[in-house]
C-alpha cells in the first residue's frame, strides 16, 4: 500500500513536471531573448551617434554663417541669396522621398542595405561643401555658382541622412533602446553642431575684424579681402574632413542586423502607396505639422541671429561668444531633456520649447550684452528639446502605424523618416526664402556696414515675432492633436512588431 502510494505520488510528480514548464517557458524566454537581441552596446550607440556629426557640423556652420558669407563676402544681392537658400532647401526636401524610394528598391549587400548609401555619399558631400564656400574669380554668375553647390550639398546630405536615421528602427526592436540610441545620436549631433559653429567661427573671425563702421555706409563695390576668402576656404576644408572620418567610424562600429524576413521581402508597400497611407495616419500628421512649424522657427532664428547682432544691435564683438553660448547650453541640456522625456513623458517635455518665445522677445526689446547672453543660454536649452523630441516621437508613430496596419508589409520606416524630413525641409525652404526676400524689399545693401531703419526693423521681426508665432501654433497642434498608442504587451503583437522592425528596407 505504501509502495503503491509512493509510486502513485512519483507518477503524479513525474506527470506534473512537464506541465508547468511550457507555461513559464514562452514567457520568460521571450523577454529574455528580446532584451538580449534588442540591447545595444555602448560602443554601438557611440559609433551610431558619431555618424550624425558631419551633417550637423556642416549644417551648423552654414546656418549661422552662410547668409553672412553670401551677403557680405561674396556680395550677392539679397534676392539671389534668397533664391540660393530656397533652391537648396527645396532640393534637399525633394531628395528625401527620392532617397527613400531608391533605398527601398536597392538590393541588400554583404555590408547591409543602408551602410553602402552612407559610405557612397561621403566624398561627394565633402567636395560640394568645400565649393559652397569657395569664392570664384568671376562675379556675374556667382549667384548661380552658390545656388548650384548649395542644391548639390543639400541633396547629397539628404542621401546620407535618410539611411542613417532609418538605422534607428533597424538596429533594435526595443523602444527603450531606440530612445537611448536616439539620445546618443542627438547628444553627438549637438556636439557636432557646437563643433561646427565654433570651429568655423574661430577660423573666419579674422575675416570680419577689419570691418569697422567709421563711415555711415561702406561702398557696395568694396573689394573683398583675400584673407576673408582664404579663411572661409580653410574653414570649409576642416568641416568637409569630418565626413570621411565620422562616416568611417559609423560603418566600423555599427553593423546592420541580418535580414530576418527575407521571405516577406517585396511584399511590402511601394513608396508612393506608403506615402499616401502614412500622411493620412493622424498621429503622424499631427507630429509633422507641429514640428514643421517649430523646426522652421528654429531655422529662422539661427539664420538671422548673426545678421541681427551685426546690423540691428551693438553686439558685433559678441557674435562668436553668443553663438558658442547657444550651442554649449544646447549640448549640456540634451541629456537633461532625455531624462525629463523618460520621466515625465514626451508631450510634457515639449513645453521646454516655449522657453525660446520670451527669450526671442526679450532680445529684441533689450539688445544689450548681458541680456543677450541670458537669452542665448535659454535659446540653446529650447533648441535642444526641439531637436530631440521629434526623433524620439517618430519611432512611436511608426510602431502605432504598424500595429494598426498589420496587413502592410515592410518598407514603412524609410517612408516615415524621409517624408518627415521632406515636409520639415520644405517648410524651412519657404520660411528662409521668404524672409531673405523681405530683406531685399526693405533695401538690404550687400557689403554695407550700416543698414537702413527698415532693414533693422525687419531683422527684429524675423528674430522675435516670426519664431514666436510659429512655435506657439506648432505646440498647440502637438498638444491637442492625436497621439500614438502605446504598443500592447500581448506577446504575439510584440513578436509581430519585432519581426517588422528587424527586416531590411527592401
Amino acid at each position: 500500500m505504501a509502495s503503491s502510494r509512493a509510486g502513485a505520488r512519483a507518477a503524479e510528480a513525474h506527470a506534473a513536471e512537464p506541465e508547468p514548464e511550457p507555461e513559464p517557458e514562452p514567457g520568460p524566454r521571450e523577454p529574455s531573448s528580446d532584451s538580449g537581441a534588442g540591447r545595444l552596446s555602448f560602443c554601438t550607440k557611440v559609433c551610431y551617434g558619431i555618424g550624425g556629426v558631419p551633417n550637423q557640423v556642416a549644417s551648423s556652420a552654414s546656418a549661422f554663417y552662410l547668409q553672412l558669407f553670401l551677403l557680405d563676402v561674396a556680395q550677392i544681392p539679397a534676392a539671389q541669396v534668397s533664391l540660393a537658400l530656397f533652391g537648396g532647401k527645396v532640393s534637399g526636401a525633394v531628395a528625401d522621398p527620392v532617397a527613400g524610394f531608391l533605398i527601398n528598391r536597392s538590393r541588400r549587400t554583404g555590408s547591409g542595405q543602408l551602410r553602402p548609401w552612407i559610405l557612397g555619399c561621403m566624398p561627394f558631400i565633402a567636395v560640394a561643401y568645400f565649393f559652397l564656400w569657395f569664392l570664384p574669380p568671376f562675379t556675374s554668375l556667382r549667384g548661380l555658382w552658390y545656388t548650384t553647390f548649395f542644391c548639390l550639398f543639400q541633396a547629397l546630405a539628404t542621401f546620407f541622412q535618410v539611411p542613417y536615421t532609418a538605422l534607428t528602427m533597424i538596429l533594435t526592436p526595443s523602444p527603450r533602446e531606440r530612445d537611448s540610441a536616439t539620445a546618443y545620436r542627438m547628444t553627438m549631433e549637438m556636439a557636432g553642431t557646437l563643433m561646427g559653429a565654433t570651429l568655423h567661427g574661430l577660423i573666419v573671425s579674422g575675416a570680419h575684424q577689419s570691418q569697422q563702421c567709421e563711415d555711415a555706409v561702406l561702398p557696395r563695390s568694396a573689394a573683398v579681402s583675400p584673407d576673408a576668402t582664404r579663411l572661409y576656404c580653410i574653414a570649409a576644408a576642416v568641416v568637409a574632413m569630418t565626413y570621411p572620418v565620422c562616416g568611417g567610424l559609423l560603418c566600423l562600429g555599427v553593423k546592420e542586423p541580418p535580414d530576418s524576413s527575407a521571405p516577406a521581402s517585396g511584399q511590402g508597400l511601394s513608396f508612393l502607396a506608403g506615402l499616401g497611407i502614412t500622411v493620412r495616419h493622424p498621429p503622424y500628421l499631427s507630429l509633422v505639422v507641429s514640428f514643421l512649424l517649430i523646426s522652421a522657427a528654429v531655422q529662422v532664428e539661427e539664420s538671422y541671429f548673426v545678421l541681427f547682432c551685426m546690423h540691428a544691435s551693438r553686439l558685433h564683438d559678441h557674435i562668436q561668444n553668443l553663438v558658442l553660448t547657444i550651442l554649449v547650453s544646447a549640448v549640456l541640456s540634451t541629456p537633461l531633456w532625455e531624462w525629463v522625456l523618460q520621466r515625465f513623458g514626451k508631450r510634457t517635455s515639449a513645453f521646454g520649447i516655449c522657453v525660446m518665445v520670451p527669450a526671442s522677445v526679450l532680445l529684441v526689446a533689450v539688445p544689450s550684452a548681458p541680456v543677450a547672453y541670458v537669452v542665448a543660454f535659454f535659446s540653446g536649452v529650447s533648441i535642444a528639446v526641439s531637436l530631440l523630441l521629434p526623433w524620439s516621437m517618430l519611432p512611436n508613430v511608426v510602431d502605432d502605424f504598424q500595429l494598426q496596419q498589420q496587413q502592410h508589409g515592410p518598407g514603412v520606416e524609410t517612408i516615415f523618416y524621409s517624408s518627415y524630413v521632406f515636409f520639415t525641409k520644405l517648410a524651412g525652404a519657404g520660411a528662409l526664402g521668404i524672409s531673405t526676400l523681405s530683406l531685399e524689399f526693405t533695401g538690404y545693401k550687400a557689403g554695407a556696414c550700416q543698414q537702413t531703419e527698415e532693414v533693422v526693423f525687419t531683422l527684429k521681426v524675423l528674430i522675435g515675432a516670426v519664431p514666436t508665432c510659429m512655435i506657439i501654433i506648432g505646440l498647440c497642434i502637438l498638444m491637442f492633436g492625436p497621439s500614438p498608442r502605446v504598443p500592447s504587451q500581448d506577446i504575439p503583437c510584440q513578436l509581430k512588431l519585432r519581426r517588422r522592425t528587424s527586416y531590411s528596407l527592401a
